[in-house]
């Protein structure tokens, strides 16, 4: 039957219409793809230990075509032993000189892209690399990238590549770290030297490349492709409901590619994710896409968890979920190729407006297909898109696939719904709001059936011997968090185990921390984790039990460590995602050495933590703030330990009734004054005497505490307690907490095991109004946040850490006074009415400039005093003078410039307040 137009679901056509004419003659640039990245880092990590045919099944819906997201860019991860997001992926030389080239996984899992779809094109960047690389006094942390070694370590790598049979079209610098125009320029001679036909891309970062590619003609000889990240609204997990580049980049003669884009949850993330492919063509003349990352293999406890094409998490059990997203991708891979051409003047916004949607056009390089990809993610009522095909293009039947961007189920995405045969060139569509279409002159799509298993846990008990796996991989469900694991003969003993390989601090792309790797299930609660360790070197190695969320940086890791070092010496440490450490119980035991096998264990029974060494208990702690979580494995440093037979096992006895420790304390102390704190300590009538016992008060620093009871007692008996006192007084530093928390610690011992219990209590310590002219640096927060670690007092912003930001520096004048934040941010100050007068230069820090673009707005008791425009990294500095008389609570409230916060470091200069007093 032949019919001039198709109505979806049902709906008459609505009066806003969109003339789209198809015209075979008309031009445009060249489409080079849709793609996404495995890296940056660790995201694919489980998929390579899940079962068949659910791997197959998965691999499938990524990359074969036809089937699923059909994808035809993977962009991989050149691992550098560090963490680069979500894990950390392993280098292929260590160590300089040793290359081994089957590290990873990554080589796998572009062997099977290519194996469903031969015409796949593989683009490889670093994230990091191995603390070696141009460290010319093998220092501690003193890597160079920018270097030659980085240039051979990249060749070695396209090296092992061949080896795999892998052919890679594209290479990359150094992701989102800026770039050298010397480097990339003997990068390029050095993979001409090589007749290697890889193209290079850079800088897989901002636009600004493109500025120095067209002002200098021997950096553009060496660049094939502008790689941007991020180019639309919001960046980094952005809405994308527009897109940007610059004269510069449109007018360099190279491609230009959003390398990076994404962030974004496999199923709401799915209308961001279009827009970007389809605005990103108008808005900004980008012509390839990839998606960060390909998908979620992590484990649920990491960042971005859900973000990508699909999720695939639990290896054990082989369950895994097909997101929007990957249906979304498939409306434009399984009806474009790369090389076709998007014609120009059949693309726009439908009805000439950007918030009912936009389309694209392509044609096949002959003229013998077209495919128009329409969305609608912004609409609110349905849209009517008239069409006319000419100019020598087919006027055969065009067929019709859709997504429900909001249906968040596997069966509203790619559904073929219709087909239509334009009459004498012409026909209609109505396109529903929140869907994208696909209308093709092309055959040969499909939408994959393969069915996920349920979802199970991880069952107990779990071991591993590292006795099956080929040497050099990571060990089963082992993903690393920092450094690299890998299977190794053992030192020592037959057989195998896993080693710690990366022997120097790499160069990083996010902070430092341990070496570390996680495994198994976040619901595991009570159990034994226990592994055989060998010391190759004076250090100290580490157990992780109830291991849970994690926050960026890795250190951020929640969970409990035990550490037990060469000398004997052990702790047992909470870590928080705050990067928190807090030493709950310690002591010496015999000492382990080097060159000697051991085994460490640590136990989880309810609140009680139970440490071992050698099979002997060294101690036992209570704490409640963990109830489940993972295990793990690291080394303090960089050392290249071993651990063997891992093993996880169920409690099967619970521990005694834990003893309690009640703390008592005024609820407000005012500076400079004291109170009491009283701590008491009960031992529970089922669970056995505790004798040694000590009483500590567990103050905040600053605080001045004097004991005014004993606080040692011989013994408690089953069902007695007992209490001891303090006086306790308030700092008087005017940056004083408002908040302080009192942690009593009881020491003992119970069953002849050394035992720590702790209490808790909080006070409140009001401010107090400032007087005089205080600088606000010097000031109590009464809260705050931040986008990039802490606000820094008198510093720039700088990385995630406190205490690690520069002078601030606006424009080159330096500021010795002011808060350095990050967008996006917000601090909170107590005046109680007493100040006048509110001072500060408002500006960018330098140490991003010309990046970021922000705004900077003052709030007083919820009235806003002012907000300035945007102000960039080339924007000269603001002075602000503002009348804040009467006030209780001042904010500084600083924004993104719309554009996502990346680079948004700003500094409150000088900021000043002049109050009675």
């Amino acid at each position: 039957m032949t019919v001039d137009r198709i109505d979806f679901v049902g709906e008459a056509p609505v009066p806003g219409r969109t003339d789209i004419t198809v015209d075979g003659s008309g031009t445009g640039r060249t489409f080079d793809g849709i793609g996404a990245i495995s890296g940056g880092g660790g995201n694919s990590r489980l998929l390579i230990n899940y079962p068949e045919p659910q791997r197959s099944q998965i691999l499938d819906y990524l990359f074969k075509p036809g089937y699923g997201a059909s994808l035809q860019l993977l962009k991989v991860e050149i691992g550098g032993d560090t963490n680069s997001t979500d894990g950390s992926e392993p280098s292929i030389e260590h160590t300089r000189g040793t290359v081994h080239c089957d590290s990873g996984y990554e080589w796998w899992l572009m062997e099977q892209a290519k194996k469903r779809n031969p015409n796949i094109e593989l683009y490889g960047l670093a994230w990091g690399a191995p603390g070696w690389i141009g460290n010319t006094d093998n220092s501690a942390g003193g890597g160079h990238f920018w270097s030659q070694d980085m240039i051979d370590y990249l060749t070695a790598w396209l090296g092992c590549a061949r080896q795999h049979g892998l052919d890679i079209d594209y290479l990359g610098g150094w992701n989102e770290r800026g770039y050298d125009i010397a480097w990339y320029e003997k990068l390029h001679a050095a993979l001409a030297a090589k007749h290697l036909p890889t193209k290079i891309v850079a800088a897989d970062s901002g636009l600004d490349v493109a500025d120095d590619i067209v002002s200098d003609p021997d950096f553009a000889k060496s660049v094939d492709v502008v790689g941007a990240h991020y180019p639309c609204e919001g960046g980094d997990g952005g809405t994308a409901n527009s897109c940007y580049s610059s004269a510069n980049a449109q007018n360099s003669g190279k491609p230009l590619w959003a390398s990076e884009n994404g962030s974004l949850d496999e199923n709401t993330g799915a209308g961001a994710l279009i827009r970007s492919i389809t605005r990103g063509y108008l808005d900004g003349r980008f012509t390839a896409y990839l998606n960060w990352p390909l998908l979620a293999a992590i484990y649920p406890n990491l960042p971005y968890d859900t973000v990508g094409l699909a999720v695939a998490n639990q290896p054990w059990s082989g369950a895994y979920d097909i997101g929007t997203s990957l249906w979304t991708t498939a409306q434009v891979t399984q009806v474009t190729q790369p090389g076709w051409k998007f014609v120009d003047k059949a693309s726009g916004y439908l009805d000439g407006n950007r918030t009912n949607g936009s389309y694209v056009t392509l044609k096949s390089p002959d003229g013998s297909a077209y495919s128009t990809i329409l969305e609608t993610s912004t609409a609110s009522s349905a849209q009517t898109a008239d069409f006319t095909v000419t100019g020598g293009l087919p006027t055969g039947t065009v067929h019709i696939w859709a997504t429900d961007l909001k249906s968040g189920s596997t069966s509203g995405g790619f559904v073929h719904t219709g087909e239509v045969t334009p009459e004498d060139g012409h026909f209609s569509v109505t396109l529903q709001p929140g869907y994208v279409y696909s209308l093709t002159t092309t055959t040969g799509q499909g939408r994959g059936s393969a069915v996920s298993p349920p979802q199970g846990h991880l069952a107990l008990p779990y071991r591993d011997s590292f006795e099956q796996r080929t040497p050099g991989r990571e060990a089963k469900y082992l993903s690393d968090m920092q450094g690299a694991f890998e299977t190794v003969r053992c030192a020592g003993r037959k057989g195998r185990c896993v080693r710690q390989m990366a022997a120097q601090q790499p160069i990083e792309w996010q902070d430092d921390s341990d070496a570390f790797a996680l495994l198994g299930d976040t619901d595991w609660k009570n159990y034994t984790v226990g592994s055989d360790v060998y010391l190759e070197q004076p250090g100290t190695a580490e157990l992780l039990g109830r291991a849970g969320e994690q926050q960026r940086p890795q250190s951020h890791q929640a969970g409990y460590f035990l550490r037990v070092g060469d000398t004997g010496t052990w702790s047992v440490v909470k870590s928080d995602t705050g990067g928190r450490l807090t030493t709950l119980a310690s002591g010496t035991t015999k000492a382990l050495g080097t060159h000697r096998w051991h085994r460490l264990g640590l136990s989880f029974s309810g609140t009680t933590i139970t440490a071992s060494v050698d099979g002997r208990p060294v101690g036992a702690v209570d704490d409640s703030s963990y109830a489940s979580g993972q295990v793990g494995i690291g080394v303090a440093g960089y050392r290249t330990d071993e651990f063997d037979n891992l093993s996880v096992t169920p409690v099967r006895h619970p521990a005694e009734p834990a003893a309690t420790l009640a703390a008592d304390l005024p609820s407000t102390i005012h500076r400079g004054e004291s109170a009491t704190l009283k701590a008491t300590f009960a031992v529970p009538a089922s669970a056995d005497a505790a004798t040694h016992l000590t009483l500590q008060p567990g103050a905040p620093a600053g605080w001045t505490v004097t004991a005014t009871t004993p606080t040692t007692f011989s013994k408690v008996a089953p069902g007695h307690s007992v209490t001891a006192s303090w006086t306790v007084t308030a700092p008087t530093a005017a940056d004083t907490p408002v908040s302080a928390t009192f942690s009593p610690l009881a020491d003992y011992t119970r069953g002849g095991v050394k035992h720590w219990t702790y209490g808790t209590t909080k006070t409140e310590v009001p401010i107090p109004p400032p007087t005089g002219s205080p600088y606000l640096s010097d000031l109590s927060f009464v809260s705050s946040s931040n986008g990039w670690g802490p606000v820094e007092r008198d510093t720039s912003n700088g990385e995630q850490a406190a205490g690690d930001g520069q002078a601030i520096t606006i424009r080159g004048t330096v500021h010795d006074k002011g808060l350095g934040a990050h967008a996006d941010s917000d601090v909170a100050f107590f005046l109680g009415g007493n100040c006048s007068r509110f001072t500060a230069t408002a500006g960018i820090d330098d140490e991003v400039a010309p990046n970021g673009s922000v705004t900077f707005s003052v709030t007083a008791d919820g009235r806003t005093l002012t907000t300035t425009p945007v102000l960039t990294g080339t924007s000269q500095p603001l002075p602000l003078d503002l009348d804040v008389s009467g006030a209780q609570q001042l904010h500084l409230v600083v924004s993104d410039g719309g554009d996502g916060n990346a680079h948004d470091h700003a500094d409150w200069a000088d900021a000043r307040l002049v109050c009675a007093g």
